[in-house]
């Protein structure tokens, strides 16, 4: 029974192709997949998150925005499901929003074999995985609406002049149209049906800068979506969870709290 166990979480741990219809699937860019971290019986919620790692849409920082946020989520009670997206220069949208949408028809239709509920599903994104999550949060059908979103030090526009330059490169590729950049600021894109949104950067991000996240909040609020907001005074790009910054990685406590009050966690 014991052995049982431990296959079956070794097993849900293994990356799950998104389209295995393509193929067989290894490290490839090509072939996107999920990668299930699923919360201990014993305090699992229900709600799930699906991660999706930064890195510019042009690489994917899978450890410290990916394994570790999973585990975080993990310790809350809360099954992660950790998104290897197709990246740019090879791919341009839409291959991102694609991924990310059959990642939630993905978690959603086998929620019961995962223990998910199913109207609990949210997406966290960090840089350009924030604008991925924004992306989705935005750009939904019915099937793959997130419950809530959480973006940390998002890439949010590409029609301003404070874009991140290599991110909407990536995305866009290098003279995009006019109207296909704004469809892409997703700040934008906001209606009175996009979720409810935690949002955290830091004012001297000197990679994407904190105008990302104050035009965000400003059109959630705008659409009357509910809506929080931390920005800190210090702290670089990328920092994570912040782990040794004793100010900065307070954000986390934040979060935590913001997730029960939406009824994530307990």
């Amino acid at each position: 029974m014991i052995t049982g166990i431990l296959l079956l979480t070794l097993f849900a741990q293994e990356p799950v192709p998104l389209y295995p219809a393509k193929g067989v699937f290894v490290n490839d860019l090509d072939h996107p997949n999920l990668t299930p971290y699923l919360a201990d019986k014993s305090k699992a919620t229900g709600a799930a998150v699906v991660v999706c790692p930064g890195g510019g849409y042009g690489a994917l920082a899978m450890d410290h925005e990916g394994v570790q946020i999973a585990r975080w989520l993990n310790s809350m009670g809360v099954h992660a499901f950790v998104l290897k997206y197709r990246l740019g220069p090879r791919h341009r949208h839409p291959a991102m929003l694609d991924d990310v949408s059959e990642a939630f028809r993905m978690v959603r239709k086998r929620s019961a074999e995962w223990g998910v509920d199913s109207k609990r599903v949210g997406v966290w994104g960090f840089s350009a995985g924030g604008h991925l999550a924004s992306t989705i949060s935005t750009h939904f059908t019915k099937e793959t609406r997130p419950d809530f979103a959480i973006l940390s030090y998002p890439v949010i526009t590409c029609a301003e002049s404070w874009l991140h330059k290599g991110s909407c490169k990536n995305l866009l590729g290098e003279n995009p149209d006019a109207k296909l950049v704004d469809l892409m600021s997703n700040e934008k894109q906001v209606t009175k049906d996009t979720p409810p949104t935690f949002i955290f950067h830091t004012t001297d991000d000197a990679t994407v800068p904190v105008e990302n996240a104050l035009a965000y909040y400003t059109a959630l609020r705008r659409n009357g979506v509910e809506a929080e907001l931390h920005i800190f005074e210090h702290g670089r790009h990328g920092v994570g969870l912040a782990g040794g910054d004793w100010v900065l990685s307070s954000w986390s406590d934040l979060l935590a709290k913001w997730l029960v009050r939406h009824g994530i966690t307990k």
